[in-house]
């Protein structure tokens, strides 16, 4: 695989347009599409070219996809006719938390158009898009092939990780999302049990941040959403909270459903995921 130079971008979200604007920055060159003009039109500003259409990237050599569910990649790929259009040669580079079966499916259609696809979940969130500082999770059969890609990721990001073959990128993924999201439920609990004490949250913060067991990740993530729940109705919450709920129940139904096809049982996950809408609303 020749060097890559010629880069793509289609997702231009909270996550997503910041991690555009770090490859710009490095290399200088990215042609972008979203379908938010205004996010389209942010990064032309800082000297993108924007693509015409949802498949006008012909002309590039890596096409990075961050949107957000399984079936938006699924609309690229075939109703927007990106394998059809992409060139041989070309790699595209999936960085949506979606399912392992989706990327070997997609995969192997993309090679049958010599069309190089990968696994490329990122988690750093978009504070971690924002400084540039996000670890990409890989999933490459051949070890030169990561090696391409690293080259390119690596120079916005603050580590580029092979997890082994195709597929395992998202593996990875999914269970480092399984202990973030098992993380919020423990810390929202350990929060209602110390204010039916009397204590506040600033004393686990306290304790949390001496020991190590409340990350900075936890933190933002209770205290927000206290914050968000002292002043807002509940469909206020629903509006504000639900969709990053809704991604929560994505990934978690995911990993247990890649659990089952490994004969596993997650008891605690399974819990989680019961969870995971209650605590994100803060609902009984």
């Amino acid at each position: 695989m020749e060097k890559i130079s010629k880069l793509g971008f289609i997702g231009l979200g909270n996550i997503g347009k910041p991690m555009a604007i770090s490859l710009l920055n490095a290399f200088g060159h990215l042609k972008v599409y979203d379908l938010n003009e205004k996010a389209c039109q942010s990064l032309q500003k800082r000297g993108a070219e924007l693509a015409a259409f949802p498949a006008d990237f012909n002309d590039c050599q890596l096409l990075s996809l961050c949107v957000r569910h399984d079936q938006d990649v699924e609309d690229l790929l075939y109703k927007e006719a990106l394998l059809e259009k992409m060139s041989p040669g070309s790699c595209i580079a999936i960085h949506s938390t979606v399912t392992r079966d989706n990327i070997l499916r997609w995969s192997t259609d993309a090679q049958n158009k010599s069309i190089t696809l990968i696994d490329a979940p990122i988690s750093g969130g978009a504070d971690g898009a924002q400084n540039g500082t996000l670890v990409y999770m890989i999933g490459a059969d051949n070890k030169n092939v990561f090696e391409q890609f690293k080259a390119v990721y690596e120079k916005a990001a603050s580590a580029v990780i092979h997890a082994g073959p195709l597929g395992s990128g998202i593996i990875l993924k999914l269970a480092n999302n399984m202990m973030t999201y098992a993380a919020f439920c423990a810390v929202s609990e350990a929060l209602e049990l110390a204010k039916s004490g009397g204590l506040k949250l600033e004393l686990l913060q306290q304790v949390g941040q001496v020991n190590g067991v409340l990350t900075p990740q936890m933190y933002r993530f209770i205290s927000n959403r206290e914050a968000l729940a002292a002043g807002c109705t509940t469909e206020e919450m629903k509006a504000f909270m639900g969709p990053f709920a809704g991604l929560a129940e994505k990934d978690l139904d995911h990993a247990l459903e890649l659990a089952q096809q490994n004969h596993l049982d997650l008891a605690a996950t399974k819990t989680v995921r019961n969870k995971i809408v209650s605590v994100f609303l803060k609902k009984d």
